[in-house]
């Protein structure tokens, strides 16, 4: 395991403020959304979440890269962050599963990053001023040089990005042990530890393209329909949330999280907006309504729902309301929609009751998945 290597790098945002540090990870330059994580674990899931995809992740912690890199962690096939921001990479991992150095593996995938900065400085920056444009590079060191590149790159707010990111044929996950029920999961972006924890449950998973038709979906005969994360614009995403309103008119049962939470959002008509700096990190509260208990949340994103907290709204597919809220900042945090039964039809969270590196006080909302397919909910 290489120790990394000693180049000079810079950082600029689009507003002008620039910071110079030495190089991490590949040389060359990247460009995308600056934003901030604040996980002080699970630094190998984060980069390669495809919910990443275009952006440059800014790690609160400030020392990473101590644990290496494994086989067994990874969330997709490759790494998806645009680039990556550290303040003291580790100069020599320690773990018995690690089998490279994370500035080995950040080359071998040609990620460019920068190490050495003042994290914190940068994370109040885009507190204060939201999370925005910003270019990596190891060959152009001038600021206004670079800045004016930067300037040139699209925006995050109307980027449709599920289709880049998205399986390009289906796969299965098989149940573990008996199958209980049979379902489609859409991938908008997905991570490898979400079917696994509906497999485990005895769920098999078909996992379909974004691009996938109604037939399509119906061909596999689902007991339940799941909507994966996945980066972009909500408002962008046609293609999904119109299947959405397909299935809900046929009474399907739905579970979506995190973009799917945003397509089922929009799937009831409400609208979408983009947050200041968004949420990511291991460490966000959430409260869920329905039985007043907190959790702790791993979330990743940058959008959230318009929806009102309080009251409810009637839907074509039933009655939709805000199950789940943030307790830092009142974003809506998940959906519900009920029949006039009061049965529960359909449900989604803004967050990953998946999330491999924790926490996992989230993981009952897979069980409320199969009570809801057994007519229970």
């Amino acid at each position: 395991m290489s120790q990394p290597a000693s180049h000079p790098a810079l950082l600029v945002l689009e507003d002008g403020r620039s910071f110079a540090g030495t190089s991490y990870g590949a040389t060359g330059e990247t460009y995308g959304e600056a934003v901030f994580t604040t996980g002080m674990t699970g630094y190998q899931e984060t980069l390669t979440d495809p919910s990443y995809h275009r952006q440059i992740v800014t790690q609160t912690a400030p020392h990473i890269g101590n644990t290496g890199v494994n086989d067994e962690d990874d969330e997709s096939q490759r790494i998806w962050v645009a680039g990556y921001v550290v303040r003291d990479p580790a100069r020599v991992p320690s773990n018995w599963r690690a089998r490279r150095s994370l500035d080995d593996q950040l080359k071998s995938q040609g990620i460019v990053g920068i190490s050495g900065i003042d994290t914190r400085a940068l994370t109040r920056h885009l507190r204060e001023r939201g999370a925005m444009r910003a270019g990596i590079s190891t060959e152009i060191l001038d600021p206004a040089a670079l800045l004016a590149k930067v300037l040139e790159q699209p925006p995050m707010a109307g980027a449709d990005l599920a289709d880049e990111v998205t399986t390009a044929e289906t796969y299965v996950v098989p149940a573990i042990g008996e199958r209980r029920f049979t379902v489609v999961a859409l991938d908008l972006g997905i991570k490898s530890m979400t079917p696994k924890r509906m497999a485990e449950r005895g769920i098999e998973v078909h996992v379909l393209p974004a691009t996938a038709s109604l037939d399509d979906v119906l061909a596999v005969n689902p007991d339940g329909i799941f909507m994966s994360n996945g980066p972009g614009d909500p408002e962008t995403t046609e293609h999904p949330t119109t299947l959405l309103k397909e299935l809900l008119q046929r009474g399907k049962p739905y579970f979506g999280i995190c973009f799917g939470n945003q397509v089922f959002g929009r799937a009831l008509g409400l609208g979408t907006f983009k947050l200041k700096y968004g949420h990511r990190g291991i460490n966000q509260p959430v409260l869920d309504r329905a039985t007043g208990k907190v959790e702790i949340t791993a979330q990743n994103h940058g959008f959230a729902v318009d929806a009102p907290l309080e009251g409810t709204v009637e839907t074509p597919y039933g009655t939709a309301e805000v199950s789940h809220v943030s307790l830092n900042d009142n974003v809506v945090e998940g959906l519900k929609l009920t029949g006039k039964d009061g049965r529960v039809l359909a449900f989604s969270v803004q967050y990953h009751p998946e999330a491999a590196a924790g926490p996992h006080d989230s993981a009952y909302l897979f069980d409320r998945f199969m009570e809801l397919m057994e007519g229970r909910a």
